[in-house]
């Protein structure tokens, strides 16, 4: 089950298709060909054989057909089978679209892009290289004028550096932001301005609102969920979503496919039922003396 971090920076990348290509040739500074428009195609990467490859997102730029293929993935957390899964994702869409395919990882912190960076070898004289996006090398937007000519890469520089420890810049990252995205539609607005806020340090939060001015209220039924009233338990519930997501993972890892029941009950476990299942699975032979109460 993907997490609100997740959700929220592949909905960067699906508003604006284009954000994809900017980042790999402007940011990353990757060589692409020049293109009019990207759209969003099917993410669905099977080829003929029966194992299911999903991407997050695949964004093909074009100058009158298809002229370059780039699949975005955002990763949380290291997963070795990315490895395996990722150069599929490649060729099945390179055979499809006919044209030169990159992928684009979207790091959450610098430990992960580290990781996603690692060259895949394929064997023989072929590898897999990802480009990568750590938060660390994301654009510092601090001018209104550029972050409402890219909004969505203005929310993008919010999120990547919104805990860092020069506040006054933070401020101005968030202040250039909240500027661009007040400039767009309703919904886009309203989602890009929770998420923005969301990403914010407690001390940057408090900056910001000297600068606007009124108290920010969040918009969103799920941010007001997580960022309201309920803000402790939001975060306190997000921390375990993510840490049921990865013990799932070594669990299906170490001993085959789990079945609904023992997902439905890990995902009710707490983050302290959690930390004792991940410490257990390292020496458990059994599924079952993995899952053992304490």
């Amino acid at each position: 089950m993907p997490s609100r971090r997740h959700e929220e920076l592949l909905r960067l990348f699906q508003n604006r298709p284009a954000l994809a290509a900017e980042v790999a040739s402007e940011v990353l500074h990757e060589r692409l060909p020049e293109f009019s428009e990207a759209h969003v195609e099917s993410a669905n990467l099977n080829d003929l054989r029966p194992a299911e490859y999903q991407a997050d997102l695949v964004v093909v730029p074009e100058l009158g057909r298809a002229v370059q293929g780039i699949i975005v993935e955002v990763q949380l957390s290291p997963d070795e089978d990315k490895k395996y899964t990722w150069p599929a994702y490649v060729c099945n869409l390179r055979n499809r679209i006919r044209s030169p395919v990159g992928l684009l990882v979207v790091a959450a912190d610098d430990v992960v892009a580290r990781w996603a960076h690692r060259t895949i070898d394929l064997g023989g004289f072929g590898v897999c290289q990802p480009w990568v996006l750590s938060p660390s090398i994301v654009p510092k937007i601090t001018d209104e004028s550029r972050a409402k000519q890219d909004p969505e890469l203005a929310v993008l520089s919010a999120i990547a550096h919104g805990a860092d420890s020069d506040i006054g810049k933070v401020v101005r990252i968030a202040q250039a932001a909240h500027a661009a995205v007040n400039d767009l539609d309703t919904d886009r607005s309203t989602l890009y301005s929770d998420m923005l806020m969301s990403a914010l340090s407690a001390a940057a939060r408090e900056g910001l609102q000297t600068v606007i001015t009124h108290k920010y209220e969040y918009q969103t039924e799920f941010a007001r969920r997580y960022y309201g009233q309920g803000l402790t338990e939001g975060r306190a519930k997000g921390r375990a979503e993510d840490r049921a997501d990865l013990i799932l993972r070594l669990l299906a890892r170490r001993f085959g496919s789990l079945s609904d029941s023992i997902q439905a009950a890990v995902r009710q476990a707490s983050i302290e039922e959690l930390d004792v299942i991940g410490e257990r699975l390292l020496t458990a032979d059994t599924l079952s003396e993995a899952l053992a109460p304490r």
